[in-house]
């Protein structure tokens, strides 16, 4: 199975698809997780993509295509979840290409759907437990204004194939879980 996660920052994309990796064994490949590890490891990429992140923008599409892409030839057999990427319909277009290459499409696109404040509330309130440097209160309001203009025309992309699933990611953790397997579930008895 592959499955991409489509949220707005603090919806809880990291949180829901680590959960569903583990329920269909699947790798979790959060495009985030890899960005900051390229930072932290201080690489020339490292250095390139943290200058992207402290301003909340998003990472340009040939940088995150080389991280993704190699980290997708790593993949578990049985396939994966990506958190957090494509970001951009030209991400999207990309990431067709990788996966036709592979002979394994997209099988289902979840979107958990969560209002601006409460991502906003969800973010600051995740930036005093964790210090995260892309957690203020500016850049996550930027951030957001970022989701709106290029991530969220992605629903759209993926709706025209009849892959999206709208989850309102503003419920308790477990139902939203709950609610993302029952679907898939249902998903994959139609096959």
């Amino acid at each position: 199975m592959r499955l991409l996660m489509i949220a707005p920052p603090g919806a809880g994309k990291g949180t829901q698809a680590a959960r569903v990796g583990r329920q269909y064994d699947l790798d979790h490949i959060a495009s985030g997780d890899l960005l900051r590890e390229a930072v932290r490891a201080g690489t020339e990429l490292g250095r390139k993509v943290k200058r992207y992140l402290d301003q909340g923008e998003l990472v340009s599409d040939d940088l995150v295509l080389a991280i993704v892409s190699d980290r997708l030839k790593r993949a578990k057999p049985g396939g994966f979840i990506l958190d957090g990427f494509p970001r951009t319909v030209e991400q999207a277009r990309a990431a067709d290409r990788l996966f036709a290459e592979s002979g394994e499409p997209v099988d289902a696109v979840i979107y958990l759907d969560v209002d601006r404040e409460e991502s906003v509330r969800r973010l600051l309130a995740r930036a005093s437990e964790e210090g995260r440097s892309d957690d203020q209160e500016s850049t996550i309001r930027h951030r957001l204004d970022v989701f709106e203009t290029m991530t969220k025309p992605l629903l759209q992309y993926y709706a025209d194939r009849g892959l999206v699933m709208a989850i309102d990611g503003e419920q308790p953790i477990d139902t939203v879980t709950e609610e993302i397997l029952n679907r898939l579930a249902a998903k994959r008895s139609k096959r």
